[in-house]
């Protein structure tokens, strides 16, 4: 079986500044993999470098079996294959939720209105938001914003999402709307690449799990083998400074 994403010795720099060291990692298709890691360890810049949204200083990506390299018109066909979630909305504040889901649909496929506002409210209704279609972002919890993202994501028709710690700036509430909308999509096989500090999440729903520290690979494996006792000392020591309402069913 081709793997989803494969990455295989990447590198990147800022300058003399190495973020990501060596990292190689797989995915396979219909799975979850969340990058999980202290902050700065580079888990955003890898899943920025998948996204290609930075450039790596060396080494490879392949999504699907194609290289994220070569002519434009090849990237480009293998990045419209990629969906991404940020930890920010980025939706526009003068469209409503259908608009903003919908101008993704007009600009990137070429649909007309009536077509893209069918698509876009389809994909609405997959997050729970239909009934909140003609509200404008400013009329939404931040929950309802994030949602609104990830349905802009799907309605371009990724094989692969990219999830960069979308529940960071929500209250524990929306933080649980937005994970079971993300719950809903691994049920039905989606291909996720996670940066997550929610580790109820992670032990839960992931089927692999990469844990990074200073730019390199330290841990990577199943989930629940990796959280079972004894842990790694370097997860061991994570897990005893982060507290999340649901991390006291992996730390028993």
């Amino acid at each position: 079986m081709t793997a989803a994403v494969e990455v295989r010795g990447l590198v990147k720099r800022f300058g003399a500044l190495t973020v990501l060291d060596d990292v190689a990692i797989t995915a396979q298709p219909g799975t979850v993999t969340c990058l999980v890691g202290p902050s700065g360890s580079g888990k955003s810049t890898l899943l920025r470098c998948i996204a290609m949204l930075e450039q790596p200083s060396a080494g490879s990506i392949l999504v699907d079996g194609q290289p994220l390299s070569g002519p434009a018109a090849h990237v480009r066909r293998v990045r419209a294959g990629i969906g991404m979630v940020f930890q920010q909305f980025n939706l526009w504040p003068h469209m409503t939720a259908l608009g903003n889901v919908a101008e993704a649909l007009r600009t990137v496929r070429r649909l007309g209105r009536a077509e893209a506002e069918r698509r876009a409210m389809a994909q609405l209704d997959k997050v729970g938001l239909a009934a909140r279609a003609r509200h404008y972002p400013s009329q939404l919890s931040g929950g309802q914003q994030q949602r609104v993202a990830i349905a802009r994501a799907l309605a371009l028709e990724p094989k692969l999402m990219l999830f960069d710690e979308p529940t960071s700036s929500l209250d524990p509430e929306l933080t649980g709307e937005v994970l079971a909308v993300m719950r809903g999509l691994a049920a039905e096989g989606m291909t996720m690449i996670v940066v997550s500090h929610e580790i109820g999440f992670v032990a839960s729903v992931a089927s692999h799990m990469v844990f990074l520290d200073h730019g390199r690979v330290v841990l990577d494996g199943e989930p629940r083998a990796l959280f079972a006792q004894p842990r790694h000392p370097r997860l061991n020591q994570f897990l005893e400074t982060y507290v999340d309402r649901e991390a006291s069913r992996v730390m028993l």
